[in-house]
């Protein structure tokens, strides 16, 4: 195992074999890294945390830290990454909360850019990407294959759906629906449309993505309430499980959704 002369690591974290610990990184006593997982230099890990393999962290992230969340009183609450995961620099993920389960979760194949916040008992899903700056406070959930843009906030218990884009500099307050575009601050965010080039990048086919979009072009008629636009919903677009999908978001959304 690789560990910088300068590194400090407590006996009693697990460090795999094939792991490199770079200069000046600290190991709390119950982390646990992975194969071939890499700490390039001024890596900060604590708390009880699990990191998978081929995972890279760039200088000065900083991972399992206490939450800010006022009520935490030191409870042990658990960070879980997952595999091949790249963490930018100074990218802050803080570990769970009593009131939130006790485990923040990153899943596989994210990108965090650098200067990026996990706050508290965030679920972030697999093939996500948080551009630089992207800060979500406690309790968000995000599906796979997200795209999150510079700079944008997202308010404690929202869900970003699977497949989505949200534009730079947006502060979203509500629930993303999955496979939107959307783009905003506060009042004035919207759903512009369906993620196309997303969709087509990851291989959904003309016909997913028409039906996606007829599905958001009802969602944002003016002259239906979500009611309306759900029966119409229903009604007008074939079944698929995109649609579906949709539709099982939206009845089960706590906050509002955008729209």
């Amino acid at each position: 195992m690789p560990v910088h002369a300068t590194a400090i690591v407590d006996p009693a974290a697990v460090i795999h074999p094939t792991a490199d610990i770079g200069p000046y990184c600290v190991i709390g006593p119950d982390v646990e890294i992975g194969e071939r997982t890499r700490l390039m230099a001024h890596v900060f890990v604590e708390g009880t945390t699990r990191i998978g393999a081929d995972n890279l962290f760039f200088p000065y992230a900083t991972v399992g830290v206490a939450s800010q969340d006022l009520k935490y009183r030191g409870e042990q609450a658990f960070t879980y990454i997952g595999d091949r995961n790249r963490i930018r620099e100074f990218v802050s993920i803080h570990r769970g909360t009593e009131g939130g389960g006790l485990e923040t979760r990153i899943g596989s194949d994210n990108s965090l850019l650098a200067y990026c916040h996990v706050a508290h008992d965030v679920h972030l899903g697999d093939h996500c990407v948080l551009s630089n700056g992207v800060t979500f406070a406690g309790h968000v959930t995000v599906g796979d294959w997200a795209v999150i843009s510079a700079h944008s906030a997202v308010h404690q218990f929202c869900r970003i759906g699977r497949h989505s884009m949200i534009g730079g500099f947006s502060v979203v307050v509500q629930d993303v629906l999955p496979y939107s575009l959307t783009t905003g601050s506060g009042r004035d965010i919207k759903l512009f449309d369906v993620n196309k080039v997303g969709l087509e990048r990851r291989g959904f086919s003309a016909e997913q993505i028409q039906a996606l979009h007829k599905c958001f072009r009802l969602l944002r008629d003016k002259k239906l309430n979500t009611t309306k636009a759900v029966e119409a919903i229903r009604a007008e677009v074939p079944e698929l499980a995109e649609r579906d999908e949709l539709l099982e978001f939206i009845a089960s959304s706590q906050r509002g959704f955008v729209k």
